[in-house]
């Protein structure tokens, strides 16, 4: 007996499911039938004899005008102005100003807002993510979403909430569709994150999830063998600090991870307990 074929998914299914791939929003106005044959182009008229041939010349190539957010930059010259302008910031009202103007990165092309920080410059701990999703593209601020409520609730199992904490992104944009950022990307986007931390200059920074673990503590491991342990994160000028944990998306989709979280939130509360004896 043949099997029963599956019914078609109706339009919210797809919805729902393209939206749960990241993808909300779309590239152009109208659809494009893709199955559409093209219009024929009209036969060409036919050429009327010229009273006076004269020599015939090519016509000049038209020069095609470049958008600005298409002018290509490489990625070496990108993230070496970069260094130079996060170098250069001397407080964060300007280092975010830079980031206002700065063209380096493909990524503010496509985002709707910079997503600099929130929370309190003095804090004593720094929460630091990958980048920011649709929510925080709309708000202009890091996690405000789902895995903004949890992040939330992780700081008030600390004590802490966001006026006595500072949180940012080591991508200060969002990446289109939600992304993972590209090597090239977080290499670029790195110097506006470190200037940041060095001066917020925090006792115990806090990295959330795999990606900011390695862009900031230098490793190649998971965040299965980092989370937990403490790092020595050397800004030049001090050393701070640092311990790895999961990233609250992470644990939205795997909250039996908690657990394991709630021991390296413990493990920053008792060093902040420290650093202020």
């Amino acid at each position: 007996m043949p099997p029963t074929p599956e019914p078609a998914p109706t339009l919210k299914q797809l919805l729902a499911f393209y939206l749960e791939a990241g993808v909300d929003c779309a590239l152009v106005d109208e659809p494009i039938n893709r199955l559409e044959e093209p219009d024929r182009a009209p036969a060409p008229a036919a050429a009327q004899p010229s009273a006076t041939p004269g020599p015939l010349r090519p016509p000049p190539a038209p020069t095609p005008s470049v958008p600005r957010s298409e002018i290509s930059v490489s990625p070496d010259a990108a993230i070496a102005t970069a260094r130079e302008a996060a170098r250069t910031a001397p407080t964060l009202e300007a280092l975010r100003a830079l980031l206002e103007n700065f063209d380096g990165c493909a990524l503010k092309q496509t985002a709707t807002k910079l997503v600099f920080a929130d929370g309190n410059p003095a804090a004593r701990v720094m929460f630091v993510g990958e980048a920011p999703g649709r929510d925080e593209d709309i708000e202009g601020l890091p996690f405000v979403g789902r895995s903004g409520k949890l992040l939330d609730r992780m700081i008030a199992a600390i004590g802490l909430d966001r006026s006595k904490a500072y949180i940012a992104n080591v991508i200060p944009w969002r990446p289109p569709g939600n992304r993972t950022p590209t090597p090239q990307e977080t290499q670029i986007c790195l110097p506006f994150i470190q200037r940041q931390i060095e001066l917020v200059d925090p006792d115990v920074l806090v990295t959330l999830g795999n990606p900011s673990t390695q862009a900031l503590l230098s490793t190649r491991e998971g965040i299965m063998r980092t989370r937990g342990k403490w790092f020595d994160y050397d800004t030049g000028t001090r050393s701070i600090r640092a311990i790895a944990t999961f990233h609250p998306a992470y644990l939205l989709r795997s909250p039996s991870y908690k657990k394991m979280t709630w021991l390296d939130l413990r493990a920053i509360a008792k060093a902040l307990q420290g650093a202020n004896a």
